[in-house]
């Protein structure tokens, strides 16, 4: 395993850990890529406010490019807050000197709306250190400020983005992020293109630091030697995940979480691997194979809170566990996303408590129902001939429906959730847990119930009864 790349960040420093160069750290740690620093000025800032700024001696700003720049092999570097005209002049200086590939992010604001760039320091901004950087990335007031002109809608961007690249940059990055409707941001670049990057707006009170996430993603994919094009597509969907899984910490705004994007990939793996125990699990079982019921058997195990927000989000068995004689197997490998009833039963218990993350539907009957409350397990029902009009009219709504007056029905989280089908809905029973490998040891107890001998006759005469061979 080679050695990570090596970024700069440029920037001032949030003593809330939201912006600043704490949200560059992570966002390039996310990345893969090994950062380091040269501190602008030292913040009293929480997710309330700016309290107090203290702007660094800039001959001390350009004596830490030096030092890191002269070890690491720097190439690439972003700056964020740089405060003073004296500062800017210091970092343009060493961004010459060094040959720095620079991302500019010019901050101006903090998201409170305190002044993170003196007035004086704008015309140096333009003059100097514009000229030099790679990309330019404003939010909508930036691009105002940058090119003098009033920006009210996508038109109006791609006006100013043009503008901005007269001051000297070779590429501009609008984030459309304050325009109403959709938030498209647009890269503008010297060869007269124009690519937009759409989105959906994502209801959030955690977007501290996303301005210096997003800019420090573009530096970090860049230094992997990303195009500035898949680097931008890449630290916008970076940058979205960060707000979509927003810390919800502080008394204010709240700052997103770069650190999101690591956390999934590994929650991902730990989940695919608890499936996996858990299906070996069933496929070493002798006999489970008559817990199948008509439709076969899927089991499912969601992301932890807060990551698990649609069915993509939990793990399932692709063309599910189908019976092999008396014995169970999986059809497929565990996937993400392979799983729609189960995932329902899943998300919707996870709505009452995120500890219960897994699921596996087994077949309905009434000795197995008897199986279940004789291990102890707590068992609660709905009936499916009760759905409401407006619950069959929409779809996917009928399984979370049922999840919910069952658990409101027994006033806690049930073992055992069932229901006795309806037209065209096979009976089902299905098993709660906190992961996958505790669901089918719930099985196999009611499995080994099923099988002692006052339940294995009741089980082979309703078996019959049913008319199976």
């Amino acid at each position: 395993m080679g050695n990570p790349p090596v970024a700069l960040t440029i920037a001032g420093s949030d003593s809330g850990g939201g912006a600043g160069i704490q949200a560059d750290l992570k966002t390039f740690a996310a990345l893969g890529v090994h950062g380091v620093v040269a501190i602008t000025a030292v913040t009293a800032q929480n997710t309330l406010g700016v309290n107090a700024v203290s702007e660094i001696p800039p001959e001390v700003v350009r004596r830490q490019i030096d030092a890191v720049v002269d070890d690491f092999g720097v190439r690439y570097a972003k700056t964020g807050m740089l405060f003073s005209s004296p500062i800017v002049s210091a970092v343009s200086k060493a961004a010459s000197a060094h040959k720095l590939h620079l991302v500019l992010d010019p901050v101006m604001l903090a998201k409170s709306g305190a002044p993170l760039l003196k007035s004086d320091a704008l015309k140096t901004l333009k003059e100097q250190l514009l000229p030099l950087a790679d990309v330019v990335t404003p939010n909508i007031d930036e691009a105002e400020a940058l090119s003098g002109m009033v920006i009210r809608d996508i038109k109006d961007a791609a006006v100013a983005g043009n503008a901005i690249l007269r001051l000297g940059p070779r590429a501009v990055v609008i984030k459309g992020g304050h325009l109403k409707g959709s938030p498209i941001d647009m890269l503008v670049t010297g060869d007269g293109a124009i690519r937009q990057y759409g989105g959906s707006r994502i209801s959030s009170g955690s977007t501290h630091g996303t301005g210096c996430t997003f800019s420090a993603a573009i530096t970090a994919l860049l230094s992997k030697g990303c195009s500035l094009e898949d680097s931008v597509l890449g630290a916008k969907e970076f940058v979205s995940n960060a707000i979509l899984y927003g810390l919800r910490i502080g008394k204010g705004v709240g700052p997103a979480n770069p650190m999101s994007n690591v956390e999934i990939d590994a929650e991902k793996y730990r989940v695919i691997s608890n499936i996996t125990d858990a299906v070996t699990i069933l496929e070493s079982a002798e006999g489970l194979s008559m817990l199948c019921p008509e439709c076969q058997i899927n089991i499912g195990m969601a992301l932890p809170s807060p990551y698990a927000l649609t069915p993509d989000d939990v793990c399932a068995i692709p063309g599910r566990i189908v019976k092999v004689g008396s014995r169970l197997r999986a059809s497929a490998c565990p996937h993400f996303g392979a799983s729609s009833h189960v995932a329902k039963v899943i998300l919707a218990a996870m709505s009452f408590d995120h500890n219960i993350r897994s699921a596996m539907n087994i077949k309905y009957s009434e000795s197995i129902l008897e199986a279940c409350s004789k291990t102890g397990f707590t068992v609660s029902s709905y009936n499916r001939a009760n759905e409401p009009d407006e619950i069959k009219r929409t779809e996917g709504a009928s399984i979370p429906w049922g999840v919910n007056v069952a658990i409101n029905a027994a006033k806690r989280m049930p073992d055992v959730i069932f229901h006795k089908g309806d037209m065209g809905k096979e009976p089902m029973l299905n098993i709660l847990g906190r992961d996958s490998v505790e669901v089918v040891v719930k099985a196999t107890s009611i499995f080994k119930q099923l099988m002692k001998p006052s339940s294995a006759s009741h089980f082979d005469t309703a078996t019959r009864q049913c008319g199976a061979p």
